[in-house]
């Protein structure tokens, strides 16, 4: 049943006037040409080493946001949201929604894997769509479906059509799903298990802890039997008796300690006292005021000699001075600000020979051809006047 085209030579022979074909060349065409396109894909990939077992990465056992590459429309993603709300209600999910057959399907497939990656956005992607023929699945053996798949971080279940379907995007994904429905359970399954492992450990525990309480109070009441306990005031009441003791000499340690010290500060005050610096402190003061009467005269005196230099005609004369020698500073500086306005003046433009363009209403200055259209008014700025012109063709 396969539909193929044939290159070749057509002849006659004579004899009986029958036509032969000779076949050169046999391309196939339809699904034949898909199915050659496909395993020549299949064996570039997997020379890549893209479908290696060691490539693939295990899916968490608690993925608390599911990421789905699929069609927004389709039966998948409620399949997949009915089996995953009837398995686990605390998973989130992220849909990345795209076109799964069709022109232009593959890109966004392998752009919202992508995406997820990217923002790094969930623990766990499912990429998948429904049943169909070969034709309607093609998109998901696409080179740049199948390496999205196969360059994510992310951990992916690949679900594409149904159990007996396959596809590229099967072999480079992580784990295989024969349905999404199938890919739902599988990411929820492990989750499932960990809650019945947890509650058969939490069982576990409440019995070791219990019986861990029972051997401590045994030893308890054992120890509560030893002699030592049993008779312990007798046994401790020596131990007071040294202790009490002990403090006695401590005490006494600490009376003598604090004679000692006290006749060492005694004897130091002593001799603090007879070394009172009292009459040099006398001496210093009458040097201080000497020096600040001295002060005080020559700064005096320093005032007077100031005040008759700093007469009313000296001060008018520097005043005039600096008057004058700011006029010409300010003078100077407006000078110079006038040539360089006189410079930049758009007339002395004109007068060169030059022309400034302008729009229709003359509210913006053309200054590149890009400012203007074909058969767009425009306004021309001359020595003399204005003219007002059309634009016929830009070049």
């Amino acid at each position: 049943g396969d539909q193929v085209i044939l290159y070749g030579e057509l002849s006659v022979y004579a004899p009986r006037g029958n036509y032969q074909l000779i076949v050169k060349t046999v391309e196939f065409v339809g699904i034949g040409s898909l199915l050659v396109k496909l395993h020549e894909l299949k064996s570039k990939l997997q020379a890549e080493g893209l479908f290696e077992i060691a490539r693939k990465k295990a899916l968490p056992k608690f993925p608390k946001i599911i990421g789905i590459v699929t069609s927004p429309t389709g039966a998948v993603i409620q399949d997949i949201l009915h089996v995953i709300e009837r398995r686990s209600k605390g998973i989130h999910i992220l849909l990345n929604p795209v076109k799964v057959q069709g022109e232009g399907a593959a890109k966004e497939i392998a752009k919202g894997i992508e995406d997820f990656n990217k923002h790094n956005a969930c623990d766990v992607i499912i990429v998948g769509r429904g049943g169909g023929s070969l034709e309607d699945l093609w998109a998901f053996n696409e080179e740049i479906v199948v390496r999205a798949i196969a360059n994510s971080i992310i951990p992916i279940i690949s679900a594409v059509g149904h159990e007996t379907d396959f596809s590229l995007s099967d072999f480079a994904a992580d784990v295989r799903a024969p349905t999404p429905s199938a890919a739902a359970e599988i990411c929820t399954a492990e989750k499932t298990q960990q809650l019945h492992f947890l509650s058969k450990t939490e069982s576990q525990l409440r019995q070791i802890i219990r019986l861990k309480i029972e051997s401590n109070k045994r030893q308890i009441l054992h120890i509560q039997r030893h002699p030592y306990i049993s008779s312990g005031y007798h046994i401790l009441s020596s131990k007071f008796q040294d202790m009490d003791e002990s403090r006695q000499k401590l005490d006494r340690s600490i009376s003598t300690c604090l004679s000692q010290i006290k006749l060492k500060l005694d004897a130091k005050t002593s001799q603090m006292e007879a070394l009172k610096p009292i009459n040099q402190l006398k001496t210093y003061k009458e040097k201080f005021l000497h020096i600040d009467r001295a002060i005080r005269n020559g700064a005096i005196s320093h005032i007077n000699q100031r005040k008759i230099l700093l007469d009313k005609g000296a001060i008018a004369n520097k005043l005039d001075q600096s008057m004058l020698s700011e006029v010409r500073q300010k003078k100077g500086r407006f000078q110079m600000l006038l040539s360089h306005l006189l410079a930049v003046n758009p007339k002395n433009l004109l007068e060169k020979g030059y022309c400034i363009l302008f729009s229709e209403k003359k509210d913006s200055v053309i200054l590149s051809t890009h400012d203007v259209e074909v058969n767009q008014n425009i306004n021309i700025l001359m020595k003399d006047g204005e003219l007002l012109a059309e634009i016929k063709r830009k070049q």
